[in-house]
């Protein structure tokens, strides 16, 4: 994918040798949490998640062509909480989370289903939102869906039958229709959190964050997995300590054309100084590093 957008880098030193962590774009400094970057490659549009400092008002946002200071809210956002887009390969279908009512009659929100829209071409509107339906969606909460080029979906689920509370679980595609969801195996899930799971096309690399694991560096962290020769995802790897950090690493999204890793962190490098004025204070405190919730992206080969 070409990126052609203005980048703020932030350098990092781990282990003794120079790395470079990039916030995705200073245009989004302006606001306070953003998360969810994906897109459908090679195109130039990119979906992402804008949400209120108490997550009550959660809106996906779309800038095209690059025009980071004048993104849109998309076309079917409305009252209710819409998150975590991820686009098909052709670009022409949007996955999502989202809590609205599960039909048109209601007006209380529901739990959280698996949604998505769908458009004939590039240059068409969004259609109005469809529930995912049975097998997927249940009275439990579903999240943050991913999906292979052939269609089999990735999601987060909050289920007691599953190893944790927050488990990965796979619903594979067949005869044109989903099978029921299958839980994930303990090389990726474990009796903790493991939540938003990023597959690649080809179904051959996994990305996901386990929260407060043992080998992990506190809080969340992205860890990645491989398919064996049998097909099977290996034990998951921390992605290590200059993409994780002590504060929370999550939403990845791979592009293996570039092998540029977008993800969503946390993390902050803010220290108590003195300040020559006001701007000095708010210039400090509004850029890189603060501890909201920030896109970021770094280059590393996963295969």
């Amino acid at each position: 994918m070409k990126v052609l957008w203005s980048i703020f880098f932030l350098s990092i030193t781990v282990l003794g040798f120079s790395q470079d962590v990039e916030l995705v774009n200073k245009e989004l400094n302006k606001f306070q949490n953003v998360r969810d970057f994906c897109a459908a490659l090679p195109q130039d549009e990119i979906y992402f998640t804008f949400q209120s400092p108490d997550q009550n008002i959660s809106q996906i946002l779309c800038v095209k062509k690059g025009k980071w200071a004048s993104p849109e809210i998309v076309s079917f956002c409305d009252e209710y909480s819409y998150l975590e887009p991820f686009l098909s390969v052709d670009g022409n279908r949007l996955y999502f989370a989202s809590n609205r009512p599960k039909n048109d009659a209601d007006k209380a929100k529901s739990d959280f289903d698996i949604w998505y829209v769908q458009r004939s071409n590039l240059k068409s509107d969004w259609s109005k939102p469809i529930n995912l339906g049975s097998p997927i969606n249940t009275a439990d909460d579903e999240f943050y869906p991913t999906l292979a080029a052939n269609n089999n979906l990735y999601f987060t689920k909050d289920a007691k039958s599953g190893l944790g509370k927050d488990d990965i679980y796979l619903a594979e595609w067949k005869d044109n229709t989903y099978q029921a969801p299958t839980l994930l195996s303990a090389n990726i899930n474990s009796e903790g959190y493991e939540f938003n799971a990023f597959v690649s096309p080809d179904e051959s690399l996994l990305i996901y964050t386990k929260y407060d694991a043992k080998d992990g560096f506190g809080s969340g962290d992205l860890y990645y997995s491989l398919k064996d020769n049998s097909g099977q995802w290996t034990a998951a790897k921390n992605l290590g300590n200059v993409i994780n950090t002590r504060y929370m690493e999550y939403c990845p999204f791979y592009d293996a054309a570039s092998k540029t890793l977008y993800f969503t962190s946390k993390r902050n490098n803010l220290k108590p100084q003195r300040f020559k004025d006001f701007n000095d204070l708010k210039e400090y405190i509004s850029s890189g590093q603060n501890g909201l919730s920030r896109l970021y992206k770094y280059k590393i080969d996963l295969k």
